[in-house]
């Protein structure tokens, strides 16, 4: 059993710019569509397995007034027949025959537990159904479709009804987080926006009536070519006008200057009332949607509003002043008749915690760990000076924008060599003997004490049992974990560690960096298998973690193809984003193993981090750098002699 939930979306800036963008394919002039469009906190909640037949059934309370249980055959032509019948549950057979006639897939039962999600509200309730059912077969008989392709599935599945949708409409797929779609003829392209505030909106249904096929058929009419001067000012507004909008949108979305936002609200349905809503003017005058735009009483409670999706007397949206403001908007909205419902868009959280657990002997390196701890160990750097393994690990970490740092050691003992190194100044005779140069880095290496913080493991119970000993460190924070043992080096002007911060900062998910290996290596790093989810195979959607798998096993189970279509196994580079989930999991794990007698096994993080992916997802970002093991006697004189070295 598998459990899913997949959102409705909400248009912010952008309706109509994706049908209109598709004309490019007929004519060149036409500027690309673009919008932003959002998950939302309701939505669809469901309960997944397989079944000999295809079946939608519903625990629901919210929707049982709205359907009957339902069965059918999985059956290409008996799919079709219901998915032109027009009843709800045309949508989910649409995607289903899809499935059958494509990926030749048995049957699934599908039981939707709960429903946020209104219908009929230009939330596209209908678009998530599609999503759910693409989701469903896809988890089930293991298609390794990423969400692009659940998306394109959904898109393509609806058509086969009398819907009409638009191509944002199944955004929902990549969850209840801001996207910028960009469509270019047949070219769609989504990608993830960031937030650096909370914004408070607040959409409702207006309890109108709107013709939506008359909306759209009016406005195609001027395409794809304009014929005269209102239908070259749609090709403006929808076009190079519409761009400039949604740029400014992602600007102030990524500054956090919510009032400028809000005005952007209100300049961009004025930008539609003047340009667009005269092709049809008999819906689009929308008399209840600018009566509720105009209402003084409202406007004290935001900083901007407009209509959502094809416009007219269907739905409106505001941006609200602050979580007060937004339930205040509710009740009145409420309470004038409408149906109306919140949004909070949360900022991702910046990384700026880390953590490198140091508390391991080194047994590998015996006898030098007898005096020396091995993240103390000399290397050679590319300037000319010789480094201790954690001040270069150190150095990554603040180059990255982190400001506190947790050291994991065995024992309280062990504090002092770190103290005596990053807090106590040297003597001036020593200070006296350095270049002026070298005079400065010293209070460079002070400085980086400043930020450390120490924790002890001092029971030896798994590398996944050292980090959750900084589990109060991190205060509910993403934190960078990096590996003591392991050095990295990047490829271009920006350090492996701010790379994977700001790949998670697009993904707000459990993130790990990713590193090719050769198929003979597998077996001595944890292995991840998915789907790549961008044409530059560079984030990939994690659906399974193995710790040290056998080259048999990878070859069969966790290779990923390439742009070229040859296998790939992706190792962990060594450096991941953990979420609270992550902790949450480990704490968990521990209990677990203290209340099983006799336990003597180890705490995992790859066990750990797995099991969040399962609930939370998971992704793995390819890293422009190399990472430099030292963790044996082989790797370690590799990485002396070569560390040093200066790429060209």
């Amino acid at each position: 059993m598998i459990k899913l939930f997949v959102p409705g979306r909400l248009c912010l800036f952008g309706e109509h710019s994706d049908w209109a963008g598709h004309y490019r394919t007929m004519n060149a002039q036409i500027a690309p569509g673009a919008a932003i469009v959002t998950g939302i906190e309701q939505g669809i909640y469901a309960e997944v397995e397989r079944s000999s037949i295809f079946e939608v059934q519903s625990s629901a309370s919210q929707i049982t007034g709205e359907w009957h249980d339902f069965a059918c055959r999985m059956d290409e032509q008996e799919l079709k027949r219901v998915a032109r019948s027009g009843s709800f549950f045309c949508y989910c057979a649409g995607v289903a025959s899809y499935m059958l006639e494509w990926y030749k897939v048995g049957g699934v039962r599908i039981r939707i537990t709960d429903m946020t999600l209104p219908m009929k509200s230009g939330l596209s309730s209908s678009a998530a159904i599609c999503v759910l059912v693409a989701r469903a077969f896809n988890q089930i008989y293991n298609l390794n479709l990423n969400t692009m392709g659940e998306m394109n599935i959904a898109y393509v599945g609806e058509l086969r009804t009398s819907s009409r949708c638009g191509r944002l409409d199944q955004v929902c797929a990549f969850g209840a987080k801001p996207n910028l779609m960009t469509f270019d003829g047949d070219e769609i392209e989504v990608k993830p926006l960031n937030v650096k505030c909370q914004l408070h909106w607040v959409f409702a249904d207006l309890m109108g009536q709107k013709n939506t096929i008359k909306i759209l058929a009016d406005l195609n009419k001027a395409y794809p070519f304009p014929s005269n001067e209102q239908e070259q000012r749609e090709h403006d507004a929808l076009g190079v006008k519409n761009q400039e909008i949604v740029e400014r949108a992602i600007k102030y979305m990524g500054s956090g200057d919510v009032e400028a936002l809000g005005r952007l609200m209100t300049e961009a349905e004025e930008l539609f009332d003047n340009a667009v809503a005269p092709m049809c003017p008999e819906e689009l005058t929308a008399p209840k949607l600018h009566a509720v735009l105009a209402d003084e009483h409202i406007k004290q409670f935001t900083y901007g509003g407009k209509g959502v999706g094809s416009h007219g007397d269907g739905s409106v949206q505001f941006l609200a002043r602050n979580a007060e403001c937004q339930q205040q908007l509710v009740e009145y909205l409420t309470a004038q008749g409408m149906r109306a419902y919140k949004f909070t868009m949360q900022p991702i959280h910046t990384v700026r915690k880390a953590i490198i657990p140091v508390a391991g002997f080194g047994t590998r390196l015996y006898p030098a760990t007898r005096c020396i701890k091995k993240d103390f160990f000399p290397i050679p750097c590319p300037d000319g000076m010789v480094r201790p393994v954690i001040l270069i690990l150190l150095e990554e970490l603040v180059q990255s924008g982190i400001e506190e740092i947790c050291l994991v050691l065995g024992s309280e003992e062990e504090r002092k060599m770190y103290m005596d190194f990053f807090e106590r100044p040297l003597t001036d005779e020593h200070l006296s003997k350095l270049n002026t140069e070298s005079q400065e880095y010293e209070n460079h290496i002070l400085d980086i004490g400043k930020r450390l913080h120490y924790v002890y493991q001092k029971e030896k119970r798994g590398f996944g049992h050292a980090v959750y000993q900084a589990a109060q460190f991190a205060k509910g924070e993403p934190v960078l974990l990096m590996l003591g043992d392991t050095l990295y080096r990047t490829k271009s002007n920006k350090p492996c560690a701010l790379q994977l911060i700001e790949s998670y900062e697009l993904t707000n998910s459990l993130t790990v960096g990713l590193y090719p290996v050769d198929v003979r290596d597998v077996s001595h790093f944890g292995i991840m298998t998915g789907v790549w989810e961008d044409k530059k195979d560079k984030l990939l959607h994690v659906s399974k973690l193995f710790e040290k798998p056998k080259s048999s096993y990878a070859e069969e189970f966790l290779g990923v193809k390439n742009a070229e279509g040859k296998k790939e196994y992706c190792s962990v580079f060594g450096q991941y984003i953990l979420t609270s989930e992550v902790f949450e999991q480990l704490e968990a794990d521990i209990k677990a193993a203290d209340e099983t007698p006799g336990f003597s096994g180890e705490i995992e993080l790859t066990a750990a981090l797995d099991k969040v992916r399962e609930r939370c997802g998971m992704f793995g970002v390819r890293l422009n750098g190399e990472r430099y093991d030292m963790g044996n006697p082989h790797a370690l004189m590799s990485t002396i002699a070569t560390f040093a070295m200066i790429d060209d």
